[in-house]
């Protein structure tokens, strides 16, 4: 019949349009796909929150510390230096499948959504170690659709642009472990203390599990979960073949060394400086905070990492880590400025406040140096002016005021010359001094030196009674290291933006001469004593190796030894924050300190002696009178002067003065002399 003929033509014809329907429903599909592909390949990852970070480097150019709210660092290795048994560990109880899939587990994504669906709630998830990683670089954990869709493109997109191992890599680097500690390595060193490459297989799993909680499952906070998360990821790793369950069992039931918590090699390395430098590049740098968390500036600072290691070091082995004593740190190049350590306290987790910074501490006698840098430069005395040290009221102000010092410990030693009264720090000797040359002379040249606080000009100044910071102290006796020559202290070096280019260069800084060379090196010469038999920083002479000059100051709630050696100058400080007295006990941590700092900084560095300018001249003189001294005088010793200012007469006190060696002979024998001088300093610093 016609009507049959007609129905099976009618659904030929109906099976021929679904059919081209679906193939091009199926291309436009492949079009759109391969456009999706295409765009999400072409179209670039958005910066990473941690590549928005600025970054702090050191002098090698080495990372120190992020600027982040969080505190966001790690320590950044290849997978390669990354132990194969932390890999396993974390792909088998992470992502089994990570190098089969294309970034998504489609079967672990259904039977979690099964999972979910009976219980009604999301007891499974199934991210991969590349979904985790895009949440973690480009997302924050918030649970909803456009955050996971946005998830999803991120993924997608580092599938295609990176290699599996890289991913890996990207991954162990960023994921958190705990503690402020991000990456595998950084982890590493904090619960272990060594490097993830060096990870024992019971050491990789308790590592591995702790990403899932890190609060929860940390070894610092509940080691018992700790132990039960260790031995699931050991099971899974045995699940999966990379080990045996015997392998498995062994590990779990080995004993883990797990490092203290507090202990002084976790603390992040110069968190001061770190902090120090944000507050020098808002405040003067026009880098804004904005710029800082979210620039990715590179900040490229004067900081020697060995350097600061060695101060570091040397605060945590000097001071008692259950007392509330503070202590400050500063160390500068003071041929170029450049702060190479600074430590602002005991523990920075505990106090954060800088006290290499605080102008309100009296630097007491090793404020001296500067007013004694004054009267040699000034030419009025020299290092054999006599002043009788003895109970003595001073008048000032036109006679309206009165001021009476008195020595430590009541001992006075009478009529002695300044390189004494600079080793034994007399402060009757300092006072006559400052009278002498005027207040203001001494806060003019504190000023040049680097002194910007604020000096009273009274007596009292020359015992150091006006505060002053560290810093402040170790720029100014940097001036005395460098030949007279002052360079204003740096951190900053250059600062570049996220693509490299540069924002900021310190200005070049020729220093300004701020003191003839000759009188900074008898200063030198003097304040070397200070390390030897009868002064006051003796009791370390032994610790040192190579010539350094200093000087002690003691208060009753300060404690410094301010010093330098041709490399470095530098303030170490001891007190308390409340404005307790220090102890006699607390009064001598900051000589072991400097001493300690100064031996380990320079251990690598060859003893040097100060250079000696021109100008400088030679002398053999009677400590008793300061007059020249002939072969008969029994206690002559070899003195240093700026040229001009060395005696003329000789003594007459021993032998006949016609007989006293002349011009010439007189300089001979001083060089015989000096040159005997560094040959037993040579022996000591070389040899014994």
């Amino acid at each position: 019949m016609p009507g049959s003929k007609k129905q099976p033509q009618k659904r030929k014809r109906r099976f021929v349009r679904l059919s081209a329907f679906l193939f091009a429903l199926l291309g436009l599909s492949v079009i759109a796909g391969g456009i999706l592909l295409a765009y999400l390949f072409i179209t670039p990852l958005p910066i990473a929150e941690t590549d928005r970070y600025s970054r702090l480097l050191d002098s090698q150019g080495e990372l120190l510390a992020t600027f982040s709210t969080t505190g966001h660092t790690s320590e950044q290795v290849a997978l390669s230096e990354i132990s194969p048994l932390l890999i396993q560990a974390t792909m088998a109880v992470e992502d089994r499948k990570f190098y089969d899939h294309l970034g998504f587990d489609v079967k672990g994504m259904a039977r979690a959504l099964l999972v979910n669906l009976r219980h009604m709630d999301r007891k499974q998830g199934a991210s991969t170690l590349t979904q985790q990683l895009a949440r973690n670089l480009y997302l924050s954990h918030e649970k909803t659709w456009t955050r996971k869709l946005k998830e999803a493109k991120f993924t997608a997109q580092l599938e295609m642009k990176y290699t599996k191992d890289q991913i890996l890599e990207m991954y162990l680097n960023e994921i958190y472990y705990g503690h402020g500690t991000y990456g595998i390595e950084s982890a590493s060193l904090l619960y272990f203390g060594k490097s993830a490459k060096d990870l024992s297989l019971a050491e990789s799993a308790m590592l591995a599990g702790i990403p899932k909680g890190p609060t929860y499952y940390s070894p610092y906070n509940h080691m018992e979960n700790a132990l039960k998360r260790q031995r699931i990821v050991l099971n899974a790793m045995a699940e999966t073949g990379f080990i045996t369950q015997t392998e498995a069992d062994r590990a779990a039931s080995s004993k883990l060394a797990i490092l203290p918590q507090d202990r002084q090699e976790n603390k992040v390395i110069a968190s001061y400086f770190r902090d120090y430098v944000r507050s020098l590049v808002t405040s003067q740098l026009n880098i804004t905070e904005e710029q800082l968390e979210q620039g990715g500036l590179n900040i490229y600072t004067t900081l020697d990492p060995r350097v600061q290691q060695a101060a570091e070091e040397a605060v945590a082995s000097g001071m008692d880590s259950k007392s509330e004593l503070e202590t400050a740190l500063v160390s500068i190049d003071p041929r170029n400025g450049h702060i190479k350590a600074m430590v602002g306290g005991k523990n920075y987790r505990e106090n954060q406040y800088n006290h290499a910074l605080a102008k309100t501490r009296q630097p007491g006698s090793s404020f001296k140096p500067i007013m004694y840098l004054t009267a040699i430069n000034s030419k009025e005395m020299t290092s054999t002016t006599v002043f009788n040290s003895q109970p003595t009221l001073f008048h000032y102000d036109n006679n309206r005021k009165t001021y009476q010092p008195s020595n430590f410990g009541g001992k006075y030693l009478g009529e002695i010359p300044m390189r004494e009264a600079i080793a034994a720090s007399d402060n009757i000797y300092a006072v006559n001094t400052i009278m002498q040359l005027g207040p203001d002379k001494v806060v003019d040249m504190a000023k040049k030196m680097g002194i910007t606080s604020p000096l009273e000009p009274v007596p009292s100044l020359a015992l150091g009674t006006s505060p002053v910071s560290p810093l402040e102290m170790a720029s100014a006796y940097a001036v005395m290291a460098n030949n007279g020559k002052r360079v204003a202290p740096v951190a900053v070096l250059r600062i570049t933006d996220a693509a490299g280019r540069s924002i900021y260069e310190a200005p070049e800084d020729p220093g300004e001469q701020v003191v003839e060379p000759a009188a900074a090196y008898v200063m030198t010469r003097m304040m070397e004593g200070v390390f030897e038999n009868g002064g006051t920083g003796n009791r370390v002479s032994s610790m040192m190796k190579r010539p350094v000059a200093g000087k002690t100051g003691t208060t009753d709630t300060d404690a410094w030894l301010v010093g330098y050696t041709p490399e470095l100058a530098t303030a170490v400080w001891v007190g308390y924050d409340k404005g307790r007295e220090i102890s006699k006990v607390d009064g001598h941590r900051a000589a072991p300190i400097f001493a300690n700092f100064t031996e380990k900084a320079l251990e690598n560095v060859p003893p040097k002696i100060f250079p000696i300018p021109d100008q400088v001249v030679s002398a053999y003189v009677d400590p008793k009178n300061g007059m020249l001294a002939g072969p008969d005088c029994p206690d002559k010793v070899l003195e240093v002067f700026v040229k001009g200012t060395e005696p003329k007469e000789y003594c007459a006190e021993h032998g006949d003065g016609e007989k006293q060696p002349k011009g010439a002979d007189q300089t001979k024998a001083a060089k015989k002399q000096e040159e005997r001088s560094w040959w037993k300093d040579f022996k000591r610093w070389w040899v014994e």
